[in-house]
């Protein structure tokens, strides 16, 4: 999860955000030479001798022209690239269905029966001793560590919005529409998100909490809970 003044993303979980990670950091590069090459050309401009002579115009329109698009390029095919790699689910081992209300979230295991329950924000008074204050959840969402694990989203009443930035995962919860994303926990550990989308007076009290185990302990902890 985020530290006091981080600067940076959360340590990556997920193959997903490890790209993510990788094309800001590769956006944020071209930038740095963007701003270098202007203040570069404005230092130049401001403490050079004028002069009469300049350059050809049809260089220079070239080049200005040119050299933008090759920008363009080098941003849009790795963007692109994750944007597919982001949005295909191929024969997910694990659907999880969430289901957003004023302010908890419910989530029902459709490959599990009976398998539901409902998720709320330990208020301050209840939290055990070390837990993270507004984060900590009564119910956690367990899945399987390097499963694909498919996650269809909605809602009950308003818009609400499923994220948890560890994962690389943001869906939007709208009512009378499922949306769908997928992840792969590449580690085991608990990984928090929040609702992302404002949904009313307590929108910042409807926490995510998902741990990633390896696939024996989850098989026991979902026959225990389907026991119940």
């Amino acid at each position: 999860m985020a530290n006091h003044s981080q600067l940076n993303f959360q340590d990556a979980a997920s193959p997903i955000m490890e790209e993510l990670m990788g094309f800001h950091d590769h956006a944020l590069m071209i930038a740095l030479a963007i701003c270098s090459l202007v203040l570069y050309l404005l230092t130049h401009t401001l403490t050079g001798k004028l002069t009469s002579n300049t350059v050809n115009a049809q260089v220079i329109e070239l080049v200005w022209t040119i050299l933008p698009a090759l920008v363009l390029v080098t941003l849009a095919l790795p963007s692109l690239r994750i944007l597919y790699m982001m949005d295909e689910i191929n024969e997910p081992d694990l659907t999880l269905k969430a289901i957003g209300h004023q302010w908890y979230w419910t989530y029902e295991y459709t490959d599990s029966k009976d398998l539901t329950f409902d998720s709320y924000m330990i208020q301050t008074a209840d939290l055990p001793l070390g837990h993270f204050r507004l984060l900590e959840v009564d119910h956690r969402v367990i899945v399987p560590m390097n499963s694909t694990i498919r996650v269809i989203v909605t809602a009950d009443d308003v818009l609400h919005s499923w994220a948890v930035p560890s994962l690389g995962v943001k869906t939007d919860a709208i009512p009378g529409r499922l949306n769908q994303t997928s992840f792969l926990a590449s580690r085991p550990g608990v990984f928090y998100g929040q609702c992302s989308e404002i949904c009313g007076a307590n929108h910042s009290f409807m926490p995510i909490v998902v741990e990633s185990t390896p696939l024996a302990n989850f098989e026991n902890w979902s026959s225990l809970m389907s026991s119940q």
